[in-house]
């Protein structure tokens, strides 16, 4: 086991970087989710990238991305197409809002 954490920068900025860029561009997906979730999630899979760095080596932790961006794919290529909503632009948002369990913005009680 290497415990050095200067072998741990590139797991750290690759899981970072893929957060900055995912909240940029994919953010507003998340518009029902509350922040200390969205917090939690990255804290949780830097720690996880650690983890598996540390005990496993770097091949295994950037496997372990790979299958995320696998399971990632599948969901937004095969999964949410099957309940009728788009992948990419997840429409028709009421469907979306539907099943991730969220209050869509402009629903009504008064309809």
């Amino acid at each position: 086991m290497n415990w050095s954490t200067e072998s741990l920068w590139l797991e750290v900025s690759v899981v970072s970087a893929l957060t900055a860029v995912g909240n940029i561009v994919l953010g507003h997906f998340e518009t029902g989710k509350p922040r200390w979730k969205r917090v939690l999630k990255f804290f949780i899979s830097m720690g996880l990238i650690v983890l598996i760095s540390t005990t496993l080596g770097r091949a295994w932790a950037f496997g372990f991305l790979g299958a995320l961006l696998l399971a990632v794919v599948y969901i937004h290529a095969v999964w949410l197409p099957s309940k009728g909503i788009n992948g990419w632009t997840a429409e028709p948002k009421e469907k979306y809002y539907k099943l991730r369990g969220w209050k869509h913005p402009d629903s009504s009680t008064n309809r």
